[in-house]
């Protein structure tokens, strides 16, 4: 259903019932819990514990006013953007349910939330919330403040900025990357749009997320939108699920629902994961380990089953790609190893077969056989690319790897299939619009986010070579860092200890503000301490999370707690003592800046959705366009590839890319894709010391590191290593014991959870929860980023922080 029809409008009070809850964890994670005890568990968090529903709310007043807004879920980069029917009472949230639309439709199916936004009141009232502006009274890291006032606190950050310009320059400013707070006027693009008329600040490209499989899938297509709309995933008959975890992670709200309609319709589904992830119990036909680092392996030996069995579709390869075989070389790579080179060993002497991976992956010869087989003829196929196995060493690899798989087996172009890669959706991109102007920035140089410790360290002397674009070099490090909604600095960014060694030394960042709801362990370090308020104590806007085709309303629902702002607001103070507050705010209110956001949609990919005041009076919370034919990306190219050529240089699919060959750096970053052995790694040395690979995987705890603090949460979903049977009982273990995990970069204290759904030799630490270290640097917190590392990707610099070798021990 479109628009606003269908929207319920009488306030519901009856709770969610036990056996819908049921049904739900059933959904999401199936065997894989405790059952009933654990879905009590998560009832509480969603309803808020011990609420005692009995027709009206407990601990609210008989004849109390109730009063329910509809709003998009506060944003904080989990995977999807959903729909919240919030009650609120007496001018506090009371209560908070998922979207109460009617029906099942594929068209515009509801936007339902997850446990974590449905556990939102934790956090909201957490008595933790910071609630006055503060400055440090410590040692960095000691997290000792004192409160000031808003005035004093505007001055000292506007003298802060206005200092280091002039004694560095603007590239000396920076706003790290951070999504604490994601939408239209909320998050670091606030702060952004400020420092832009200040004379700008450093910028930077990537994502912590996405960096190397935004960068790889162009390299193949020469686009990143690669993806049908999720509709069309009804059409597939076969759907691989390759290291994705919807279920968790989400990744555009309600894809989990799409798979499961796709395998209701007859689609197989598989998953290969080292994990059995929710999504393989709650989704897949089967569930295949794999060891970490491996995928581009597993990939290369079954494009070698389908080429040596004549499964591949060589009249597609044919008129669409360049690259594969000899005969189709680009000119002035003649003679160059090809894909089918590489893959049948013709070069180096070492045919790509189910055996030769065996080895690498873990994954039985057989089984690997099986799945080429299957996937080059149970057509159309989806080969879905998660993101975890592209934070890695080579994370390139995978990606293209995936691409090569889904165009040898002519899966491009037709319904049902899938180009692989990004897979942003066609036609378009899909969401994730920024309309809310930050202007241009006056500095051009910017740096690959994960890079910013090195522009602290030696920034003045970084150049292309480090990944720096729109300048030669720096010039100057990094003196300033404005953290909004961003826990990047030490909790989520590679090897905590070696970060927190360089934001201790007052001598390298001069100046550390942190705007956040929480003192997280990245607020210990600033040296003024700003309060944010919640996304439901300002007003915002949002779009679908990569995919679907939706606006989401968030109104003002509540006032902010004790003197909180929002970052708007916050801005709009510092811009003053600045004078640029007119010049800043353009005299519109956050309410007026959705009205003009909503105007830009409008412009762009929404025409009739309906102005700011119609919108809040219906209290539908979504605006959403129904997809009735689901849009499949390239098409026209697959038709005729030489009136709809592509956006690479050869107008062709490159399974062989002249680019990077030129580049020449073929060990690191080969022209076609390859299995390339990772810096650490289970056939290294470093595995002597060190054995277990280790992976930090989504939870549903928490969104990265936001909501780590809910202790609902934190009940139903414990931070626990999650460790075979085999490598606990080689260590002397049973399930709930303190283990130590550690290497050379640092430890972690934590729990142990002894289980067959891991892979031997293989363990998870959910990533995100908040670095505690003691008394002698030993984290408490369970933090799987005191092991993992600050190095980077050598064609993205991307975020490489799942290549991680550790040893574990009892504690």
């Amino acid at each position: 259903m479109s628009g606003f029809s269908g929207i319920k409008k009488k306030i519901e009070t009856a709770s969610m019932s036990r056996r819908s809850f049921l049904h739900w964890s059933s959904f999401v994670g199936g065997s894989a819990f405790a059952g009933r005890k654990l879905a009590g568990r998560l009832r509480r968090a969603a309803m808020g514990a011990g609420s005692g529903l009995k027709g009206r709310l407990a601990g609210v007043q008989d004849d109390a006013p109730l009063r329910v807004v509809r709003t998009g879920c506060p944003s904080h980069n989990c995977g999807g953007r959903c729909l919240l029917k919030v009650t609120v009472s007496e001018g506090r949230i009371v209560r908070i349910e998922g979207d109460d639309r009617p029906g099942d439709s594929i068209e515009d199916p509801q936007l339902r939330p997850c446990i974590r936004g449905r556990s939102y009141l934790g956090r909201q009232y957490h008595p933790d919330r910071l609630t006055r502006p503060m400055k440090r009274t410590g040692k960095r890291g000691e997290g000792r403040f004192a409160p000031i006032s808003w005035e004093e606190a505007a001055g000292i950050l506007a003298a802060g900025l206005t200092r280091i310009k002039a004694e560095y320059g603007n590239a000396a400013i920076y706003i790290p990357y951070g999504t604490g707070s994601y939408n239209q006027l909320n998050g670091r693009q606030t702060a952004q749009r400020l420092l832009n008329l200040f004379g700008g600040s450093l910028g930077f490209y990537n994502s912590y997320s996405w960096a190397a499989i935004a960068n790889a899938t162009p390299t193949v297509y020469g686009t990143s939108v690669t993806g049908n709309q999720r509709q069309d995933w009804l059409n597939a008959r076969y759907i691989l699920m390759w290291s994705w975890n919807p279920a968790e992670m989400r990744d555009g709200t309600n894809s989990e629902y799409f798979v499961r309609k796709a395998r209701e319709k007859g689609a197989r589904v598989v998953c290969i994961d080292p994990r059995m992830t929710l999504s393989a119990v709650a989704l897949a036909d089967e569930w295949i380990p794999i060891r970490p680092g491996t995928d581009a392996a597993m990939m290369s030996a079954m494009a070698q089953v389908m080429i040596g069995e004549n499964l591949h579709d060589a009249a597609f390869v044919r008129g669409h790609c360049v690259g594969f075989d000899e005969t189709q070389m680009p000119a002035g790579c003649e003679g160059v190893e090809s894909y089918k080179d590489y893959i049948l060993g013709t070069r180096d002497g070492t045919p790509k077969t189910p055996e030769w991976a065996e080895r690498i992956t873990g994954v039985p010869a057989a089984t690997i056989a099986r799945i080429a087989r299957e996937y080059a003829t149970i057509k159309p196929g989806v080969l879905y690319q998660g993101y975890g196995m592209q934070r890695r060493a080579f994370g390139e690899q995978a990606v293209r790897a995936g691409c090569v798989l889904a165009a040898i087996a002519g899966n491009v172009g037709v319904p049902g299939g899938w180009a692989s890669g990004m897979a942003l959706q066609a036609p378009d991109g899909g969401p994730f619009w920024l309309v809310f102007p930050t202007g241009r920035n006056p500095v051009k140089a910017a740096i690959p986010s994960f890079l910013w410790t090195e522009a602290v360290l030696r920034g003045k002397d970084m150049g292309r070579a480090d990944g720096v674009v729109g300048a030669e070099k720096l010039g100057t490090n990094i003196k300033l860092i404005w953290a909004v909604a961003s826990n990047a600095l030490i909790n989520q960014h590679g090897n905590i200890n070696r970060t927190a060694r360089i934001l201790a030394d007052e001598s390298l960042v001069e100046f550390l503000v942190v705007q956040d709801n929480f003192l997280t362990p990245t607020g210990r370090f600033a040296d003024l301490l700003l309060p944010a308020c919640t996304q439901f104590e300002t007003w915002g806007l949002e779009d679908g999370w990569k995919y679907g085709d939706e606006v989401l309303l968030m109104p003002k629902i509540v006032e902010p707690l004790g003197e909180a702002l929002s970052d708007y607001a916050i801005c709009a103070k510092v811009a003053e003592r600045l004078g640029l507050r007119e010049a800043y705010t353009e005299g519109r209110s956050e309410r007026d800046w959705v009205a003009w956001a909503i105007e830009e949609y409008r412009k762009t990919r929404f025409p009739n959705i309906p102005a700011l005041d119609e919108f809040e009076a219906s209290n539908a919370g979504v605006y959403s366009v129904p997809v009735k034919a689901p849009a499949v990306a390239f098409v026209d190219f697959r038709r005729d590839p030489v009136r709809h050529p592509l956006a690479t240089p050869s107008g062709r699919i490159e399974i062989f890319s002249k680019r990077l060959h030129d580049l020449g750096r073929p060990a690191e970053i080969p022209a076609v894709p390859k299995y390339v052995q990772e810096w650490e790694s289970p056939f290294g040395p470093e595995a002597q010391r060190f054995p277990l690979s280790v992976i930090g995987h989504h939870y549903l705890a928490r969104v990265h590191s936001t909501m780590d603090n809910v202790d609902w949460l934190k009940e139903a979903f414990p931070q626990r290593v999650f460790i075979n049977p085999a490598d606990a009982e080689a260590r002397g273990l049973k399930d709930g014991d303190e283990v130590r995990v550690f290497n050379e970069r640092g430890a972690t204290v934590l729990r142990c959870r002894v289980t067959k759904r891991i892979m031997p030799g293989v363990i998870a630490i959910p990533q995100g929860a908040w670095w505690r270290p003691d008394k002698n640097g030993v984290d408490r917190g369970g933090s799987v980023n005191v092991l993992s590392s600050e190095r980077w990707t050598a064609l993205a610099f991307g975020n490489a922080q799942h290549t991680i070798m550790a040893q574990l021990e009892k504690a």
